[in-house]
């Protein structure tokens, strides 16, 4: 996957682009695969939340939190960018405008997160999630995506650009990559359905924690590349993976109940996105010590809920 990713940023996806439109559905399948398996097959709903809840919590603490601590996230000034920019037509002023767009559509994304938040926490008051709200959030996502897209549409003819014949190749292969994580995601729900003991009891939890590896590993090779936008919009995409794409589908095929969980790692969620949307608006990025408060919060949300409920 971060082959074809690497070929299609190659080939006029914007980082920030990339992060948002592809790379999503490429970290995020493990959760959508499971999403739909547990709604068919009538899995309990209250997993389901607790898997998006841990994926996005991870997501925006340990997995933007860490590279920032080990490389920093300046996405005003990545050194990859910074070079790119003086070999660029403009110049230095052609980095430092590349370095403005990437901090208004990572600022952008962000506000979708505390959106995208926000509707789930008040279609949740009552205590569930039934078809209706399942429609609000799955509509809500859709939405999103469409206005992506048509985003990029007009980036490029604005640039008198158009997309790579390789781009339904890339797309092909990357779907056979999601086929195969969805065979591996079948499994592992039925082999946990078997199970008793720690890991049934705590399936939402570690399932959450395995299926955000794939971020991870995208986390930390686009930080040792020097490309911070990348990790950005990456994590925050996939969060849209689960809240409210993931959790909109399941409430499409039954109510969905809520696990204790619930409101702390909402609030968990919104105070990060709120975090780093003043890092990057006011800082370009998020500091160091900002980085390592966040991953302080994720040890702190893995101890309460994993060992205390």
């Amino acid at each position: 996957m971060i082959w074809r990713l690497e070929a299609m940023n190659d080939e006029g996806f914007e980082g920030t682009v990339l992060g948002t439109l592809v790379m999503p559905y490429c970290s995020g399948m493990p959760n959508l695969m499971l999403a739909f398996l547990y709604g068919m097959h009538q899995g309990a709903g209250a997993e389901i939340m607790t898997n998006a809840l841990v994926n996005n919590v991870t997501n925006m603490t340990l997995l933007i939190g860490l590279p920032a601590v080990i490389w920093g996230m300046n996405v005003m000034g990545s050194p990859a960018r910074k070079a790119s920019g003086k070999n660029s037509k403009g110049g230095k002023s052609g980095g430092k405008k590349a370095g403005e767009i990437n901090r208004l559509s990572l600022l952008l994304t962000l506000t979708a997160v505390l959106f995208f938040t926000g509707a789930t926490w008040a279609l949740a008051r009552d205590g569930k999630l039934d078809f209706s709200d399942g429609l609000v959030l799955v509509g809500l996502f859709l939405f999103w995506q469409c206005f992506h897209v048509f985003d990029v549409l007009k980036a490029n003819v604005q640039k008198g650009r158009s997309f790579s014949p390789m781009l339904p190749v890339n797309l092909a292969l990357l779907a056979v990559g999601a086929f195969l994580i969805y065979l591996s995601i079948d499994w592992l729900a039925k082999w946990a359905d078997n199970q008793k003991g720690f890991v049934h009891d705590y399936f939402g939890w570690l399932s959450g924690l395995l299926m955000v590896l794939p971020n991870a590993i995208l986390a930390l090779y686009y930080g040792w590349r020097g490309k911070p936008e990348v990790i950005y919009s990456s994590q925050v995409g996939d969060g849209h993976i689960c809240i409210p794409l993931c959790v909109g589908i399941y409430a499409l095929y039954q109510p969905m109940t809520l696990p204790p969980i619930f409101q702390t790692g909402i609030i968990i969620l919104g105070a990060a996105t709120a975090l780093h949307f003043i890092a990057v608006a006011f800082f370009g990025g998020l500091p160091r010590i900002a980085g390592i408060g966040l991953v302080v919060t994720f040890g702190v949300f893995l101890f309460k809920g994993l060992l205390k409920t």
